[in-house]
């Protein structure tokens, strides 16, 4: 693996959301990035969620989706999205720069795990170390579940993605690990814990030719973040429409969809752990 293309600071920045929220003006557009979701369905549904999230604030939202979280850091960096879905890796790269909005419940909780998962008929393979030689599957290079975290595990072993597999490919997609794995492209792959969970909800005949063979702690789950720069009574609004969210009739059936509960206003600290990881596995 190469090392990370953008290394934008860790500094915290703690987001002054006390206080009364402001209703933010009518018409004003809110542009909110997101890669690619995992749900069949994804445009209809976010059409539901842009239209739930217009009429709680007041703002003209627009959901940009992007094929990496580089490209929605780049985007949220230039100002041309002012919002966005992240990792927890990719925040903790470049946190000088966005404030935390809000972090989603799984399971009552804002963690969530690393799973790293094998093609069902490979009965001997109880972790990474028996992956050895085989071909693996990780989501985005950005990604601590589907990147980060496994090549921490084999950081710990002093090795690297490249001694250690055969062969590795990115498949810039959560879902599409669990897919290249299930289809034997891949013998394992590294996977957000969440999505392989709902997609066993969802589409229990793709997991099934899949198996957990390693779950990582608990980490803060991925994030919704915003531009630094963001007025802060904008920011307040946004935070307060998310965490409303789960007692609106609409805003819940939202939430059951994606298999959250909720959503919190979170806490930097909740990333700490993933930034001690960085410096760990990046360090020259």
């Amino acid at each position: 693996m190469q090392r990370r293309e953008f290394l934008f600071g860790m500094a915290a920045l703690a987001l002054p959301l006390a206080g009364r929220a402001e209703v933010a003006p009518s018409g004003v557009e809110l542009r909110i990035g997101l890669t690619p979701v995992f749900l069949d369905d994804q445009a209809a549904f976010l059409n539901r969620w842009r239209d739930y999230l217009s009429a709680r604030s007041g703002l003209t939202v627009a959901f940009v989706q992007r094929s990496s979280y580089r490209e929605i850091v780049e985007q949220i960096l230039g100002k041309t999205l002012d919002m966005a879905w992240l990792c927890g890796y990719p925040y903790v790269m470049a946190q000088e720069h966005l404030r935390l909005l809000a972090v989603p419940l799984h399971l009552g909780r804002p963690e969530y795990h690393s799973y790293l998962i094998a093609r069902h008929d490979m009965a001997q393979v109880e972790g990474i170390d028996d992956l050895a030689g085989r071909v693996f599957a990780f989501s985005d290079p950005n990604s601590f579940s589907g990147s980060l975290y496994p090549r921490f595990l084999l950081h710990e072993r002093g090795q690297s993605a490249a001694q250690h597999f055969r062969r590795s490919f990115y498949t810039w997609s959560h879902r599409k690990v669990v897919e290249a794995v299930a289809a034997g492209l891949a013998d394992g792959g590294a996977v957000a814990g969440y999505v392989w969970e709902t997609l066993a909800r969802l589409h229990p005949e793709i997991t099934a030719a899949t198996r957990v063979v390693g779950r990582s702690p608990s980490y803060g789950f991925p994030p919704f973040v915003v531009r630094a720069d963001l007025r802060p009574s904008l920011a307040a609004t946004l935070q307060r429409v998310f965490v409303d969210m789960r007692d609106a009739a609409e805003g819940a059936r939202l939430l059951q969809t994606l298999n959250l509960d909720g959503f919190v206003p979170g806490d930097t600290a909740m990333y700490r752990s993933i930034r001690e990881m960085v410096r760990l596995v990046e360090q020259r």
